[in-house]
């Protein structure tokens, strides 16, 4: 199986890939995960993504706050999809970087998820990996039934409380 890079711009963007990693460890899926800087360790970027192909990923995933960059340097170095997860940070509340994030050149394309979306990024992830995998195609309908009745027990759950 192919593996997810994830690459977080700072150790603060640790909580959002958390969210992501679970879902990867859930669903089975090998990850690796680092701490580059698009502007503070550009080549560090550049010799992980440039190599990632050829090292065994599929997918990568950036997330980054305020300027978020990241997603898009990672993009100009491989052809593999990117999705980018804008991280809340600063005033703006991450819509400075969800705009920076999703707003790429045309021939530089980002998935973007939604302002520190980590649980969304690695479901995208997965369903990526999943066009050639049939076993993970398979854990991911089974992640969504699990998902499902989570919801109709918690309507369940609401309206015996409600007395309904």
């Amino acid at each position: 199986m192919k593996k997810v890079g994830i690459i977080m711009g700072s150790d603060s963007d640790a909580p959002i890939i958390k969210k992501a990693v679970t879902v990867l460890q859930e669903l089975e899926i090998p990850f690796e995960t680092h701490v580059y800087s698009a502007h503070r360790t550009p080549d560090a970027v550049r010799k992980f993504v440039a190599s990632a192909e050829k090292n065994g990923f599929g997918v990568m995933i950036a997330a980054a706050g305020m300027a978020a960059h990241l997603a898009g340097v990672v993009a100009s170095f491989t052809v593999l999809p990117v999705i980018g997860i804008p991280c809340e940070s600063g005033s703006f509340k991450g819509l400075d970087a969800l705009l920076a994030t999703v707003q790429m050149p045309t021939g530089i394309p980002v998935a973007t998820v939604a302002v520190n979306g980590g649980a969304n990024a690695a479901i995208l992830a997965a369903q990526i990996l999943a066009v050639d995998d049939a076993e993970l195609s398979e854990r991911l309908q089974k992640k969504r039934k699990k998902d499902s009745a989570k919801v109709l027990d918690k309507d369940k759950n609401v309206n015996a409380l409600l007395g309904l």
